[in-house]
């Protein structure tokens, strides 16, 4: 495909400024690691839920997942509480500290965006909002299939 090279090699970038900033933010919040905030995020975005259903929603493996929570319930960023459906389990759920270790990301990461994008135009910006949601959008429809080279149709 045209651009297929250019695009990967632009994702693989991305990817890797990605990861240095997840290690700069662990290092800042005393050693959580930074893909746990994915976790924080999303229990923030769609509320209380079971680990399980946290470890679909951000395509991780539960093992993974439970190393990640529990490192944001040993510094008080998430609690466990009883389901009401089901008083044996559990779900997680972000406290006050989280929420407030949360907008300091977020606070932290809009500047840095606004900072990048500030010599662009507005349409330039609504033009780069409007084809990443696109393309990811696409991209999650897909759902490549990296082992075997196909494109997760059946």
């Amino acid at each position: 495909m045209e651009f297929a090279d250019e695009i990967g090699s632009h994702l693989v970038r991305m990817q890797r400024i990605r990861e240095r900033n997840l290690a700069q933010l662990s290092a800042e919040s005393g050693g959580v690691d930074g893909a746990a905030f994915v976790c924080l995020f999303r229990l923030l975005r769609d509320g209380p839920m079971r680990s399980s259903e946290l470890a679909a929603m951000v395509n991780s493996d539960p093992s993974t997942v439970s190393r990640q929570v529990a490192q944001l319930v040993e510094r008080g960023h998430v609690e466990r509480l009883r389901d009401l459906s089901d008083g044996r389990a559990y779900v997680l759920a972000v406290t006050e500290l989280g929420r407030e270790v949360a907008q300091r990301i977020l606070d932290q990461r809009n500047a840095s965006l606004a900072r990048v994008l500030e010599d662009w135009s507005h349409e330039d910006r609504a033009q780069l909002v409007e084809l990443l949601d696109r393309f990811l959008t696409d991209y999650e429809r897909v759902k490549p299939d990296l082992h075997s080279g196909r494109n997760g149709r059946v």
